[in-house]
């Protein structure tokens, strides 16, 4: 599966436009993570374990927007964006989306 954030693919034509794809998670913070977050908060720095639980969400919503894809038929997803939203305190949903098409 092509994967791009542009509206089309460099020496390649759409032969067809599919829909929209889209690929989401919701995620709640830990207790775990939230004591190492606070001890983080106190001294500064990246706290890491909310940066891997991000990292891990973005590739979940991603490879759920590809299964969704080629669901389709598609065998490329074009102007791929993703978004992040707050569901509640301590909870967020990361979506990705973008247009499935085939490409010659």
């Amino acid at each position: 599966m092509i994967l791009v954030n542009t509206p089309t693919l460099p020496d390649r034509k759409i032969k067809e436009t599919l829909g929209i794809a889209r690929g989401s998670t919701v995620r709640a913070r830990n207790i775990g993570r939230d004591i190492f977050a606070g001890l983080k908060n106190i001294v500064g720095g990246e706290i890491s374990e909310y940066t891997k639980l991000q990292a891990e969400s973005r590739e979940q919503a991603l490879q759920r927007m590809i299964e969704d894809a080629e669901r389709m038929g598609a065998n490329a997803v074009v102007n791929v964006r993703l978004t992040t939203s707050m569901v509640m305190q301590g909870c967020s949903e990361i979506l990705a989306y973008g247009t499935a098409v085939i490409v010659e």
